[in-house]
């Protein structure tokens, strides 16, 4: 096995293969290593936001062939309440994670990235990562290695734990999609979202706060989708995760970076996780590419502003039952603040897309009691 290159990640899930084909454009030897063979599944929401969809295209991994289903929007669901909205030019994808690594996997073996499964990461030395094979070692060094980063921990660049707990879990079903949206369904404490991810496949992921629970117990929270549900085959494992939160007290330290999950991570609420991991993935490599992490820092930074602010939100809601049905009206209300709240997630808009009152308006006027 190669012992240098110019960048070595730990880490071969979508940040990390995304992060080598990147680097590889920009002419940089690479090898990433990870303790697994692919395909790689986790629990996920598996919905692609547009601009993830760009930011691949812009690699040249090539999507076409893969089993997916396009979306055209998000429409969200409380009781009797719901409000839509669209994308502003082109759709999103739903598509399987493990049909997602495939694609990324083959893109980077066609640039000669340095493909090494099985092999694991049991810590860092100064200029390379410690594996079970020997030291690799690089001019960078980079942790896509996940939510629970190890490589984080190792680095000294964890946070203080969260103090709330969330978490996860998906499960896929044998149906033919009923809408060309994702459809999140929100209930006291728990959410569920709905993604076409094939012309005869669903997948529903439960979020919620609390006590363990199994997938099962969670759905009945939502009677209308339980009833969709209970005859569709299911096709797949439930795979779950958490807690969700993350923190990070920062992505860099000296040449180590970290990209996707592992640089913090804060909810599953807004399903933004791989299109940020994307983005971050090709700022990093342009910070490579002229010498200067710092660079990195700063784009992080920006492209993590809005969609965190997002969630930050869409936590308050989610946390006052009363609340979320006060922005729900709001939202139904206006069809076109769906729509804006959208452009504005995908950061797209600054936060006065959505009104004079700026991020919070539809909160604000819920505070009101307007609606």
């Amino acid at each position: 096995m190669a012992d240098r290159a110019d960048v070595v990640i730990a880490g071969g899930g979508p940040a990390g293969l995304a992060t080598a084909v990147a680097a590889r454009l920009k002419g940089l030897e690479v090898t990433v290593i990870d303790g697994a063979r692919p395909p790689l599944d986790k629990a996920c929401g598996e919905g692609l936001m547009p601009d993830g969809v760009a930011v691949l295209e812009s690699l040249g991994v090539d999507l076409r062939g893969v089993d997916s289903h396009p979306f055209r929007g998000i429409r969200y669901i409380d009781d009797q309440l719901s409000a839509e909205g669209e994308f502003p030019d082109t759709p999103g994808l739903g598509v399987r994670r493990t049909e997602l690594h495939g694609a990324l996997r083959r893109r980077a073996e066609a640039l000669g990235v340095n493909l090494r499964w099985e092999v694991r990461v049991q810590g860092i030395v100064a200029d390379g990562f410690e594996t079970d094979h020997g030291v690799v070692r690089g001019r960078w060094l980079v942790g896509a290695d996940g939510r629970a980063s190890r490589v984080r921990r190792w680095s000294g660049l964890d946070g203080r734990p969260a103090r709330r707990r969330r978490f996860g879990v998906r499960r896929h079903f044998e149906l033919e999609p009923w809408s060309e949206l994702v459809e999140v369904n929100w209930g006291d404490g728990c959410e569920a979202y709905v993604t076409p991810v094939g012309e005869s496949l669903i997948g529903v992921a439960l979020l919620w706060s609390g006590t363990t629970a199994t997938f099962d117990e969670l759905l009945t929270s939502f009677p209308g989708l339980q009833r969709r549900l209970e005859n569709a085959p299911v096709v797949s494992k439930d795979r779950g995760a958490g807690p969700l939160r993350q923190r990070c007290r920062a992505v860099i330290n000296g040449n180590l970076a970290l990209v996707g999950d592992a640089s913090g991570y804060l909810d599953a609420i807004t399903g933004e996780g791989l299109a940020l991991s994307f983005s971050q993935a090709v700022a990093l490599v342009e910070a490579m590419a002229v010498g200067d992490l710092e660079q990195y820092v700063v784009a992080h930074r920006r492209i993590v502003r809005y969609p965190n602010a997002i969630t930050r939100l869409l936590l308050l809601v989610e946390r006052r039952p009363w609340l979320r049905r006060r922005v729900m009206r709001s939202l139904a209300g206006d069809p076109t603040l769906m729509s804006r709240f959208l452009a504005l997630k995908m950061r797209e808009s600054g936060p006065r897309v959505l009104g004079a009152d700026g991020l919070l308006p539809l909160t604000a006027a819920a505070l009101r009691g307007g609606g």
